[in-house]
């Protein structure tokens, strides 16, 4: 006989405490090796845990809502039904899982990945044909009696979306033992809510009433942290203004092709850094830390607090059609809280752009582990003098880089923001090539 702990996981590695968002399972539900049992939001994101047992969730410890540390118990699954009994006796005792033939031992457990080429790159032990679905679209399939693997997920690379299953209930293939209105259209610039159980909406969870105070959320202490990190860094900032007349026209041209300006922005840095490559290192206590690859981080707001960088990995190698795909997924899954922590943990150079806000210009706090960070202003037509002495009217944005003057001085800096409005203004064309 045994009774297994299931332990909060550490999901990243600044998280130090989780929070249940919902439980998948319910006590008394047979599970199996790999199924997942708990969504948890971790500093970053929601992501599905699996269990490494078979058995029987026996009990809840730690119930939807409420928080964890990082390896204390949350739950316990018996391996029969005849145990369940004696892991809630326990639970209730406060006591260890254990018996007489075997000591308690973790269930071991990983975060599912959106999809199986994402599971092989990030280390989880996903397996190619096993049902990828959202928290949301299983709790809303539970509700609604949908089978969901009747489902084909129209989620990147085939995960099963809470649409889905909307949109087969709608046609009538199964029957709806209760109406669910769906959720009403999400501006683009807007973040998504994350999944079940909260209802997705374009305000924050929690509503700020004047006189009370508000718990940070978990995104929010994460970014607490890491500001607080950075206080003991020495860093400089520089400043340049650049023209955009031929970037703007070239976004223009191949805007229908799905290319964004924030590609764009991060290929046009990616490229400069490769003759910059101390821009895009790192200090630490060894020396200077030269990484072997270009990846950009992209600050995106979350509308129910926190701040989170998806990264564009090796953005000097990929063509910015592919790059442009690959940022709108980031964003999505972002604002869905499903990124995995390599593709929000492994930025060499960030880049912050408030220039949709009609900012003019403004300092970036350098994020903990990288050497420089790009604040973006706004694009605003500008009558300047020409080269021939006359006056004309031109597109000008104005950026500030914040460095870590450890390892980066202000003729490093100076340098890098010189070549970088050199390729805008001069040769944009080839950030297509």
């Amino acid at each position: 006989m045994s009774i297994h702990e299931v332990f909060m996981p550490a999901l990243s590695s600044t998280m130090t405490e989780g929070k249940i968002v919902s439980w998948v399972k319910s006590p008394g539900d047979k599970v199996e090796k790999g199924e997942t049992v708990v969504v948890v939001e971790s500093d970053k994101a929601d992501m599905d845990v699996e269990t490494f047992y078979e058995g029987f969730l026996a009990h809840i410890i730690v119930e939807a809502g409420e928080t964890a540390p990082v390896g204390s118990a949350i739950a316990f699954i018996a391996e029969t039904e005849a145990e369940i009994e004696t892991a809630k006796s326990l639970a209730n005792s406060g006591g260890a899982a254990a018996t007489p033939t075997s000591s308690p031992e973790p269930v071991a457990a990983t975060a599912s990945a959106a999809t199986p080429a994402l599971a092989s790159q990030n280390g989880s032990n996903h397996k190619e044909g096993r049902l990828v679905v959202s928290p949301r679209a299983r709790k809303l399939a539970k509700e609604l009696k949908v089978d969901l693997t009747t489902l084909q997920g129209s989620g990147p690379h085939g995960r099963i979306v809470a649409e889905d299953v909307e949109a087969l209930s709608n046609k009538g293939k199964q029957p709806a033992t209760a109406p669910v209105a769906p959720p009403a259209p999400v501006p683009t610039s807007a973040p998504v809510a994350p999944p079940a159980p909260r209802t997705p909406a374009p305000t924050p969870a929690v509503a700020a009433v004047p006189g009370q105070t508000v718990p940070l959320t978990t995104f929010q202490n994460a970014v607490v942290r890491n500001m607080v990190a950075t206080i003991s860094v020495p860093v400089f900032r520089v400043g340049y203004t650049i023209t955009t007349d031929g970037l703007d026209k070239l976004y223009k041209q191949i805007k229908s092709k799905g290319v964004t300006m924030t590609a764009l922005l991060a290929k046009a840095v990616a490229v400069t850094l490769q003759k910059h490559p101390l821009l895009n290192a790192s200090y630490s206590d060894q020396g200077i830390v030269y990484h072997s690859d270009i990846n950009i981080s992209v600050a995106v707001a979350m509308d129910d607090g926190g701040l989170i960088t998806p990264v564009l990995q090796n953005a000097d190698a990929v063509d910015i059609y592919s790059l442009s795909r690959t940022w709108k997924s980031l964003v999505e899954r972002a604002r869905a809280k499903q990124l995995q922590p390599q593709e929000y943990n492994s930025g060499t150079f960030t880049l912050s752009n408030l220039g949709m806000f009609g900012v003019d210009k403004f300092d970036a706090i350098l994020p903990p582990g990288q050497g420089s960070i790009l604040a973006i202003g706004a694009s605003r037509p500008q009558v300047v003098a020409t080269p021939d002495g006359l006056f004309g009217v031109r597109q000008q944005m104005q950026v500030n880089i914040t460095s870590d003057h450890r390892i980066i001085y202000g003729a490093h800096a100076a340098a890098f923001l010189q070549d970088l409005a050199k390729l805008i203004e001069t040769n944009a064309h080839s950030l297509t090539l």
